[in-house]
């Protein structure tokens, strides 16, 4: 796997210069209280709901209130519905968050959602988008979130 070039440095300095891979380094830095956390990130749990693909534990109300929106879709509620600001994994205001670090786990992000998406539901195909800002100091606006694309143009 790739290692994001802002991680390079400090890989490098472990075993007094002698560096360290990166899944050495979950070994040495990481908590299972964490793994199973990220676990719910990277593997969520998605369930259907009136014909909608949703993350687990969603709001009704907030989806009832979406679909009341003039000129949204179904493919718009589901979008907004499953977006997930990728900043918010970590605590507000990490500080190692950097564009680089959010572009790659939002590309893994991305493939892991495609691939369980067509894994659970394989008669309703879906799209998954990662949106990357245009302006890289942005962080809180790297997102991915995912809809069917059977629901596009489909009146909420």
């Amino acid at each position: 796997m790739d290692v994001p070039e802002s991680m390079r440095a400090e890989l490098a300095a472990w075993n007094n210069g002698e560096g360290i891979d990166l899944e050495s380094w979950v070994g040495c830095q990481g908590t299972f209280g964490l793994a199973v956390g990220y676990a719910s990130i990277f593997w969520p749990a998605f369930v259907e709901f009136e014909g909608l693909i949703l993350r687990a534990g969603f709001s009704a109300d907030a989806l009832h209130g979406f679909r009341l929106h003039e000129g949204i879709d179904r493919a718009g509620v589901e979008s907004v519905m499953n977006h997930l600001h990728l900043d918010d994994i970590q605590f507000l205001g990490c500080p190692d968050a950097s564009p680089d670090k959010l572009l790659h786990l939002g590309q893994v992000l991305e493939q892991i959602y495609a691939a369980k998406l067509r894994w659970q539901f394989p008669e309703r195909p879906c799209r998954v988008s990662l949106h990357v800002p245009s302006e890289a100091t942005a962080l809180n606006a790297y997102e991915i979130t995912f809809w069917q694309i059977a629901n596009e143009g489909v009146p909420a």
